[in-house]
C-alpha cells in the first residue's frame, strides 16, 4: 500500500467523524426533561415550579403536518379573554423554559398556550430543522387556537432563540389572527448561524465543514440551510415585531437582530440588553424587558385593522465588544 493511502483515510475518517458530530450537535442534541430544566432554573435562583405547579391549567394536543403528536399546557387569564399569547422555547429545552415570560402576558389579560417544539419535551420527532417544519407546528397550533376558541382570536407569538427564528420564519404563513410577534435573541440566517459557531465557537474550518453538514441535513433531515433564513420572512412581513437580544451574546450574534430589524418595514423595535448572554435577556434587565414587551405588544394591538404604521426604532446606541469568548460546543439554538 502508497504511504500516502493511510493519512487519507484518516483524514476522511475525521472529516467524517466531524461532519457527523456537527449534524448530531445543530438536529439531534439531547433535551432536557422539565425535571432538569425546573433544577437548572432553581439553582439561578427562580423557584419558578412554585409559581406554575399552583395555576390551572389545561394539557392539549395536535398532530403536526406531517403526523407528529406535539404537546403544549394552557393557562387562562384570571377573566375571560380573547388575547393570546404563545411561548415558544429554545433548543435542547421545553415548554418550563417559557415560563419566566408568562407573568407579564397574563398580568395583561392574555390566555398562555406553552408548547414544546418537535423533538423536545413531550413532542414527538427526531430532527430539529430550524424553523423549516416548526413553522407549520406553529401553524397548526394557531389553527387549534382560533378553531377551539373562535376567530374572534387576537394572537401573539414569544420565542427565544431556536423559538425566536421559529416565530419569525412562521411570518411567511402568517395567519389573520397573529398580530405581534417578540423573538428573543433569534437568528437572521442559518447558514451564517452555523459558519459562526463553527468557526469562532468550534474552531472548526467551516468553509470545510458546512458543505459537509449541509449535505447530510439534506440526506438526513430533509432540509438545508439555505431553506431557513428568518430574515427574508421578516422583510416580507407587515406584523409588527418586536426583537430583543443581549450585547454579551457569543452564540447567536446581537447584529443578527439589528439585522432584522433593518431588514422590517412597519411597527417595529428593537431592545438590546446591555451585558445579557445568550436566553438571558430577561434575567438581566427583567424591569427593562418587561416593561418594553408590554408597551410594544400595547402599540401593536392599537393597530389591528387600520394600516401599516409608520416605521419605528427604539433601538438603543450601545457599544459591544467584538471579540468573541472561547465556548466549547455547538451553541443552543
Amino acid at each position: 500500500m502508497a504511504w500516502w493511502i493511510a493519512p487519507l483515510v484518516a483524514a476522511a475518517a475525521l472529516a467524517a467523524g466531524i461532519t457527523q458530530y456537527a449534524f448530531m450537535q445543530m438536529t439531534q442534541m439531547k433535551a432536557m426533561n422539565y425535571r432538569q430544566i425546573f433544577d437548572a432554573l432553581e439553582q439561578a435562583g427562580a423557584r419558578l415550579k412554585e409559581y406554575y405547579d399552583p395555576l390551572p391549567k389545561e394539557e392539549v394536543h395536535i398532530q403536526s403536518h406531517d403526523g407528529l403528536r406535539l404537546h403544549g399546557v394552557i393557562v387562562k387569564a384570571d377573566q375571560p379573554s380573547d388575547k393570546w399569547a404563545m411561548l415558544v422555547h429554545g433548543y435542547t429545552t421545553s415548554l418550563p423554559a417559557s415560563i419566566p415570560f408568562m407573568e407579564m402576558f397574563l398580568e395583561d389579560g392574555f390566555n398562555v398556550l406553552l408548547i414544546d417544539q418537535r423533538r423536545h419535551g413531550k413532542s414527538e420527532g427526531k430532527y430539529t430543522t430550524y424553523g423549516y417544519r416548526e413553522k407549520h407546528d406553529v401553524a397548526a397550533w394557531i389553527q387549534f387556537l382560533t378553531c377551539t376558541y373562535g376567530d374572534q382570536c387576537i394572537i401573539g407569538l414569544h420565542g427565544v432563540s431556536l423559538g425566536g427564528g421559529t416565530c419569525l420564519e412562521y411570518l411567511s404563513l402568517s395567519d389573520p389572527a397573529v398580530q405581534f410577534v417578540i423573538a428573543d435573541c433569534p437568528y437572521s440566517d442559518l447558514t451564517r448561524l452555523m459558519h459562526h459557531q463553527m468557526q469562532k465557537l468550534n474552531h472548526i474550518p467551516a468553509a470545510l465543514f458546512l458543505p459537509l453538514v449541509n449535505a447530510q441535513l439534506r440526506r438526513k433531515a430533509g432540509f438545508t440551510l439555505d431553506q431557513v433564513s428568518p430574515v427574508r420572512s421578516v422583510a416580507a412581513s407587515s406584523i409588527p415585531v418586536m426583537f430583543i437580544h443581549g450585547t454579551k451574546d457569543h452564540y447567536i450574534p446581537p447584529q443578527m437582530s439589528e439585522e432584522l430589524f433593518a431588514a422590517k418595514s412597519g411597527l417595529k423595535r428593537l431592545v438590546l440588553i446591555e451585558g445579557a448572554a445568550h436566553g438571558f435577556a430577561i434575567d438581566a434587565d427583567p424591569g427593562v424587558y418587561k416593561r418594553s414587551v408590554k408597551e410594544f405588544v400595547q402599540e401593536a394591538l392599537s393597530f389591528r385593522g387600520s394600516a401599516v404604521p409608520a416605521l419605528e426604532s427604539a433601538s438603543p446606541d450601545i457599544l459591544r465588544e467584538e471579540a468573541e469568548a472561547d465556548y466549547p460546543g455547538i451553541a443552543l439554538t
